[in-house]
């Protein structure tokens, strides 16, 4: 049998949804990692669902962190926002909440950091069309190495030795690709770490066009001052999306292990966003059912369907090991019925 640890879901949709926490581009540039500064004890209310979800894996709420969101963002305390010098005691906040929510102590926490297109306004996660001044490899990895060198330096403490995982989530394109992997590698951060990739065209390709094939290859591939991950895989992906997915992603694996482009097979991360079809428009920050979208989806639940593709993952192999979630949309109910998933395999 597999073996599958379960990651947490949604977070800024579930601050929306249960919560009642809006968020804007305007007033909230750092979006659900704006509750670190405005409302600590709502965000560990909300990651505390998660936590007792029974989750092996909790992320923390820095998908969207970096310098330039906090100097956006205005306060009482900071009405020209928040400068540099302040910025590590919200980062110290972001572990100690994920440390408290995981609940059980056996769970891990997981660095998230998402592309540098989440930190653009609209976001450019799904399209992977960046300014010039972050527009290819070298860029990219410089801005990567100066967000993760923000968590080494807080007060004289290394906040990345307290955790266990770093996820790097929803990544567009391919330089991205091999950027953060240069970027942890001269980090010096020692914890293992996962790429997934978001995929939200209608066919297999990044955002950016590229294939499967070269993100396994940019992902697991050696190179040059740079790390092997520990999984790879897809996030904020539609569900059904994922069987021919994998099914790629297993063909990819297989030849770079045959081949000897790689020795030993990654984790496969899975975690789909947990819609009913719905797209996120970064223009009007809504959630919106494409016209014309056909009524013949898989009406099984959320978590059945991504249970099955797992099984079917593991049958048909390389695949041995599994971290499982959602993204979008997808709540500490869906998390804890997709534990349930395996817990009654």
């Amino acid at each position: 049998m597999a073996s599958v640890q379960i990651l947490d879901g949604g977070l800024g949709t579930s601050l929306q949804d249960k919560y009642g926490v809006n968020f804007s581009s305007a007033d909230t540039p750092l979006w659900a990692s704006h509750l670190l500064v405005s409302n600590p004890e709502t965000l560990k209310a909300c990651q505390s669902d998660f936590g007792e979800a029974g989750v092996d894996i909790l992320l923390t709420a820095t998908y969207q962190i970096y310098t330039g969101g906090f100097q956006n963002t205005k306060t009482a305390e900071f009405p020209e926002g928040i400068p540099a010098s302040e910025v590590g005691r919200f980062l110290r906040t972001a572990v100690e909440v994920a440390e408290i929510s995981k609940v059980r102590d056996s769970a891990k926490i997981a660095l998230s950091l998402g592309p540098y297109g989440a930190c653009m306004i609209p976001g450019q996660e799904y399209g992977g069309v960046y300014d010039a001044e972050h527009d290819d490899e070298e860029n990219l990895y410089r801005w990567h190495l100066e967000r993760l060198r923000l968590f080494q330096n807080v007060e004289g403490e290394d906040l990345t030795s307290r955790i266990q995982y770093v996820a790097f989530e929803t990544l567009p394109r391919l330089d991205e690709v091999r950027a953060v992997r240069r970027a942890i590698h001269d980090s010096g951060i020692t914890a293992p770490f996962w790429i997934a990739c978001v995929f939200p065209r209608e066919d297999e390709c990044l955002p950016d066009g590229s294939s499967v094939e070269q993100v396994v290859e940019a992902s697991i591939a050696p190179m040059e001052g740079a790390l092997v991950p520990l999984g790879i895989g897809m996030n904020c992906t539609k569900v059904h999306k994922l069987s021919g997915l994998v099914d790629k992603f297993g063909a990819c694996v297989k030849d770079a292990i045959a081949t000897g482009l790689a020795s030993a097979v990654p984790s496969l991360i899975l975690y789909p966003d947990g819609t009913n079809g719905e797209v996120y428009n970064t223009t009007t920050q809504t959630w919106e059912r494409p016209e014309g979208q056909g009524d013949n989806q898989d009406v099984r639940p959320w978590e059945v369907q991504l249970a099955q593709v797992v099984s079917d993952a593991n049958a048909k192999g390389p695949f041995q090991h599994f971290i499982v979630g959602g993204c979008c949309k997808a709540s500490h109910k869906d998390i804890k019925k997709l534990r349930e998933q395996f817990t009654a395999a």
